[in-house]
């Protein structure tokens, strides 16, 4: 089983894999004793995620898997201890480096994204 699937469909590993756990506020506010009023609205969860070299196959499966504007993301999540799937987005994708091998095959190196719970 891979670490982290798209649609149901298990992608290249990334390297490497972090999770961030985010506090979604409104309106919090800080009084004139200087202490926070904080209303906590929900709690999201954010993926940077980066990748090695990749084929030009690889890299397009990936990318493509994301090309929706929601997508269910099933990864392990450090806080409940399981795999859980959520509702996600993808940010910016960077793909900055590109090798061309000497059998004329390309290598992709250094993608990166975000995935961001909805």
């Amino acid at each position: 089983m891979s670490i982290i699937q798209i649609n149901g469909v298990e992608i290249p590993a990334p390297k490497p894999f972090k999770v961030t756990i985010s506090d979604i506020d409104v309106d919090s506010d800080s009084d004139a004793n200087g202490n926070l009023h904080r209303n906590r609205v929900n709690v999201k969860r954010k993926i940077p995620l980066e990748w090695g070299p990749l084929s030009w196959s690889e890299i397009s499966e990936i990318l493509t898997s994301v090309k929706d504007v929601f997508f269910n993301c099933r990864y392990p999540d450090p806080q409940t201890g399981k795999f859980e799937t959520k509702r996600m987005y993808v940010g910016d994708r960077t793909a900055p480096l590109c090798i061309m091998q000497e059998d004329g095959s390309l290598i992709w190196e250094g993608l990166t994204m975000d995935f961001v719970e909805k």
